[in-house]
């Protein structure tokens, strides 16, 4: 079976503009309406329950094959009231659509001898530390340059043997891939914390497939804090806003002479995170990864 694909090309329009023609070709009978950035314009630290779009967006609907196309493009027309609509009509040929994104993904190293692998395929290396993990419904698969440099951070710590049998906090855990990360690599057990109830439900499953989910313990943010928990190391991949609220927190998490490495911070927040956290913590470094930096330290 062959399906139709309608993308919409919005140029210099608000979000309000991007939903209304969703919602159109979702009133058409689309099966399913997307956004895309079409300028590589990203999107940083938007507000808290606000969706932000880009300035130059794609809305995609993909539609069964027996739709009239350029009838539902008409009725977009009339409904936004314009006479020129940018707009591509492709028919999409089925496929295993699941295989298809899998095989977008392959074993990446981080450091000297951690790997995050899809399900899918295999890392030959005789003393490789391979974190399982397929793409899915939370935040953190490796890619992003946040996410590899706190995995090069534990890397680095397994090498110098300081994170042997250590507790770790990963808060803000998404995917789990940072606490199961510390698991393999010698953490005797990880605290994961997070306030998305998807972001739990997939760090359980991605524990319970790399065979640690007895030594991760996960909480909502609520939960988490009726504990009296101490970590020898802290880590918390989230933004730099929420990252200067959590200051006082997270520094109440880390034992003293515990170590924290903080990320999902743009380097033009690099001032605001270390004056935060400077009177809790000596800050040891300050890593670069494209326009993203992480912050390390240790607790006084």
């Amino acid at each position: 079976m062959s399906w139709i694909q309608i993308t919409v090309k919005l140029h210099l329009t608000d979000d309000k503009y991007a939903e209304k023609v969703a919602q159109a070709l979702d009133s058409y009978g689309a099966i399913s309406t997307t956004f895309m950035d079409n300028e590589d314009d990203p999107v940083f630290e938007p507000e808290l329950n606000k969706i932000e779009l880009w300035p130059n967006t794609n809305v995609i609907s993909l539609f069964e094959n027996d739709v009239d196309a350029e009838q539902i493009i008409d009725n977009l027309k009339q409904y936004l009231a314009v006479t020129v609509l940018d707009y591509q009509i492709e028919v999409l040929e089925d496929q295993d659509w699941v295989r298809a994104w899998m095989d977008q993904f392959h074993p990446m190293k981080f450091g000297e001898k951690l790997w995050i692998c899809p399900s899918n395929q295999t890392v030959d290396e005789a003393d490789a530390v391979v974190v399982d993990l397929d793409p899915g419904l939370a935040f953190g698969t490796g890619t992003h340059p946040t996410t590899r440099m706190c995995l090069q951070y534990l890397d680095a710590l397994a090498l110098t043997g300081q994170l042997q049998d250590k507790v770790v906090i990963d808060y803000g855990c998404g995917s789990g891939i940072l606490a199961i990360a510390a698991i393999k690599l010698g953490a005797r057990e990880a605290y994961c914390v997070d306030i998305d109830p998807q972001a739990i439900e997939a760090t359980l499953s991605n524990a319970a497939n790399n065979g640690v989910k007895d030594k991760i313990k996960t909480y909502l943010v609520d939960d988490f804090a009726k504990l009296d928990v101490k970590s020898d190391i802290t880590l918390a991949n989230i933004l730099a806003g929420p990252l200067v609220e959590l200051e006082p927190t997270l520094a109440n998490l880390t034992r003293s002479q515990g170590l924290i490495a903080l990320s999902g911070i743009l380097d033009i927040k690099e001032a605001e995170i270390i004056n935060s956290y400077q009177k809790d913590f000596n800050i040891l470094a300050v890593d670069h990864d494209e326009e993203w930096i992480r912050v390390t330290g240790i607790k006084k």
